[in-house]
């Protein structure tokens, strides 16, 4: 690709917003009504990108597929979607970003795996909803990342052509799905990046450590 990109879309948790703290301490709350001591923070924070499930395998002692699993998944998932704001915050440097681009009429939007039922109320909470030109979630459409589909929606919306478009995300189907889908990709090291992750080999266009070096990166060309 060669077109410089106009549009900037960004992945939810881990990328856009720092919510590892809410999801956290609702996992907490559960392993505490089930009797079981509070886990680290930075045990849970690496596994908060890849949703209920990840979270579930971490905080539970019973086996995946299993009714006391279920239960727990359901049981986190009743929490945090009333709690879905307690500590959550734009990662440092993003508001800034984002004040840039609403300056220069730079379109954003979001496209995440989450659903739209934990999704609308945490950026209606954060002021964010209206600013977005798009949001898709994980049950907008029947696909999810790594699937490109969802991406794809999001710069239709936008009325973009992909080459137009950079999808910034902080795990390997993030990546996976910004190049399927034809657009440049970015891997934020910032978020939720795990030990055994290894971002080198995502095939990512670029890798920036803070949200502001999204500006730099765009200014590049």
């Amino acid at each position: 690709m060669t077109q410089a990109p106009s549009k900037v879309l960004f992945d939810l948790d881990g990328t856009l917003l720092d919510t590892a703290p809410d999801l956290a301490w609702a996992v907490n709350q559960v392993r505490a009504a089930n009797g079981l001591c509070a886990l680290e923070f930075e045990r849970i924070r690496p596994h908060v990108s890849h949703g209920s499930i990840a979270l579930t395998k971490i905080g539970c002692n019973a086996g995946e597929g299993s009714h006391e699993f279920e239960q727990f998944r359901l049981a986190v998932l009743e929490i945090y979607s009333t709690n879905v704001a307690r500590e959550t915050r734009l990662f440092e440097g993003m508001e800034e970003l984002l004040d840039d681009f609403d300056s220069r009429s730079i379109p954003w939007g979001i496209v995440t795996n989450k659903p739209g039922w934990l999704t609308d109320p945490l950026l209606q909470q954060l002021n964010l909803l209206s600013r977005a030109s798009v949001v898709i979630s994980g049950d907008t459409i029947p696909e999810k990342k790594p699937h490109p589909a969802p991406l794809l929606l999001a710069a239709a919306r936008m009325r973009a052509a992909p080459q137009q478009c950079v999808y910034v995300g902080d795990a390997k189907r993030d990546i996976a799905a910004g190049k399927s889908a034809g657009m440049y990709a970015l891997a934020a090291l910032y978020g939720y990046i795990g030990a055994d992750d290894t971002p080198s080999d995502w095939g990512a266009d670029a890798f920036v450590r803070s949200p502001l070096e999204v500006s730099a990166w765009l200014a590049s060309f």
